[in-house]
């Protein structure tokens, strides 16, 4: 007799399990849920890309989204595009143009191909300008703003990109910004126009976007001790580049401490190098200079002139009679120049900006206004006052505003160059290490190479009772390093189709060597395609495949 005759209860058993199990596998299995899509309540009509600030960073995402067949809104809050490489600084940002790719090189491409014709200089023999620092390598990193105002338009025409100029939040709505579930479904324009839109990018220097959204943001320097760095917070460095000679009163009756410090001083109590500092970087307006006669506008004094706030500058020279031409003169073509800061007291109005990061517009005005105001009696005092040597004036004297630029201006620049404002904290933080090249991101989108570069942050006197600039740093890096996707995202748990390129999630130390214009231009072009990416899919930026960011990116000749 076989077992299963001798356990009949045993052997149905056995077959009605198998029966359940054939069954059970020719079940039809539920469909999975269809992914998410963040951007199914947009209208049809609605932009996929929404970029907030007209920078070159700005228009290289805009750019690279059209060319990729997205819609776009650019927004710009000034009279016209292109950031500071339209408003003064014409002597591009670039340790060196290999690691420079996609819409930025095309750039540079394009404006060496401009001045390549005979057009292009009406003012100066192109044999006379930088012989043999330029075209070399394809490109043109010298250039007037008017040129770039031109290349930078002629792109956006090219790609069909909808431009709203002189267009901003309206930062004295209760909620600028309208957002459901992590996800911003409209902005509210000071005009009135509300603005909706899948994915929203926010290119600004100041970050206005992003910090309106609500996500985590900071301003002025980490202390060292936060993500184990070295060159944060204060920078007590009588040695830093631009400094004062060691000697200079800081009292506006020399010697005699109760008459007060000069204007811009401040006294530091128990500061020690590193620490964490609230200040901001100086700013100033890269003004477009010339000596030739019949191409330049006169430095006039500013009506509010105290010449009290230039009192360290005539210290200066007295102290240091050899002391240069208090502003910089970076050749630009037909005979101009980028007018960069210079000397220990020089075109940067030092301590002046700390507000503006989280300043209003209005307030900002303000702002403004004293920077123009102090930065117009500088040229005036160097070219006509007493106190400065015979020498400085006679050469200062020579100099004016270039006739043939900023024309709805009056020659004056229609952006203050703001070095530095709110900054990200995001999915990722890049630090000195990533700089440095002791930590490698994973994801890499562009590649950076240019100094640590911090202009001075304040005034200080320092504890032997001397004048000293604080929070200048330049320090070279080793070579290149990337700069990580993740940086560009903020928390998903703050927003899910928001990405910020140029205040992106970075150390005060690490921004330093981000902040240039080509780099920038590189994080707008690798945010727009992930952008597009999470448009077309419906999902929220934080989850974009990197392999495909990367497979795009590559084939637009990024550099990563």
């Amino acid at each position: 007799m076989t077992p299963s005759a001798r356990h009949p209860l045993l052997m149905r058993w056995a077959t009605g399990l198998l029966v359940a199990l054939t069954l059970a596998c020719h079940q039809p299995t539920q469909a999975p849920p269809p992914p998410e899509n963040l951007y199914a309540s947009v209208p049809a009509s609605a932009p996929d890309l929404v970029v907030y600030g007209g920078t070159p960073a700005g228009i290289s995402a805009a750019v690279t989204a059209r060319r990729m067949g997205a819609s776009v809104l650019l927004i710009e809050p000034h009279r016209w595009v292109g950031g500071m490489m339209t408003n003064g600084l014409g002597n591009t940002d670039a340790s060196g143009v290999s690691v420079i790719g996609g819409v930025a090189r095309e750039f540079l491409q394009r404006m060496l191909a401009y001045y390549q014709s005979p057009d292009a200089w009406p003012l100066q023999a192109p044999t006379t300008f930088r012989s043999g620092a330029w075209g070399v390598d394809g490109t043109m990193r010298y250039f007037e703003p008017h040129a770039a105002r031109a290349i930078f338009e002629k792109m956006l025409l090219e790609a069909g990109v909808e431009v709203a100029l002189q267009e901003r939040l309206d930062d004295t709505a209760p909620a600028p910004v309208l957002m459901e579930s992590g996800v911003i479904k409209s902005i509210r324009l000071v005009s009135g126009r509300v603005v909706t839109g899948r994915v929203f990018l926010d290119c600004s220097y100041e970050g206005d976007l992003m910090a309106a959204a609500g996500i985590h943001h900071v301003t002025g320097r980490e202390g060292n001790a936060t993500y184990g760095e070295t060159l944060n917070g204060l920078q007590l460095n009588p040695s830093a580049l631009h400094q004062f000679p060691t000697g200079i009163d800081p009292y506006v009756i020399q010697g005699d401490a109760s008459s007060g410090l000069l204007p811009g001083l401040r006294l530091l109590a128990d500061a020690t190098n590193g620490q964490a500092d609230p200040g901001t970087q100086a700013y100033t307006y890269r003004l477009c200079l010339t000596t030739l006669a019949s191409n330049r506008r006169p430095i006039t004094k500013p009506a509010d002139y105290d010449e009290r706030n230039y009192e360290l500058l005539f210290r200066l020279y007295a102290a240091a009679p050899t002391t240069p031409l208090a502003f910089g003169r970076d050749p630009i073509p037909n005979l101009k120049v980028d007018s960069n800061s210079g000397v220990a007291f020089s075109t940067d109005h030092v301590g002046a900006n700390h507000a503006y990061p989280e300043a209003t517009w209005a307030d900002r005005q303000l702002i403004l206004a004293a920077h123009r105001s102090y930065q117009e009696g500088l040229l005036w005092t160097l070219a006509n006052h007493p106190r400065i040597p015979l020498s400085i004036r006679t050469q200062a004297a020579t100099w004016g505003l270039a006739a043939d630029e900023f024309p709805e201006t009056g020659g004056w620049p229609d952006q203050l160059y703001v070095r530095e404002a709110r900054r990200m904290v995001g999915e990722a933080v890049m630090t000195e290490a990533h700089a440095f090249g002791r930590v490698q991101v994973s994801d890499p989108i562009a590649c950076m190479a240019y100094p640590i570069d911090s202009h001075h942050v304040q005034r200080v006197v320092t504890p032997q009772g001397w004048v000293q600039n604080e929070g200048g740093v330049l320090a070279q890096i080793p070579g290149g390093f990337s700069v990580g996707y993740a940086a560009l995202t903020p928390s998903r748990k703050e927003c899910r189709n928001l990405l910020v390129p140029v205040c992106l999630s970075a150390t005060h130390v690490a921004f330093g060597a981000i902040r240039m214009e080509p780099h920038f231009m590189m994080l707008g072009q690798s945010a727009a395609a992930a952008a597009v990416l999470a448009a077309r899919s419906g999902s929220s930026v934080q989850i974009v495949s990197y392999p495909v960011l990367k497979g795009v990116l590559l084939s637009q000749g990024q550099v990563l």
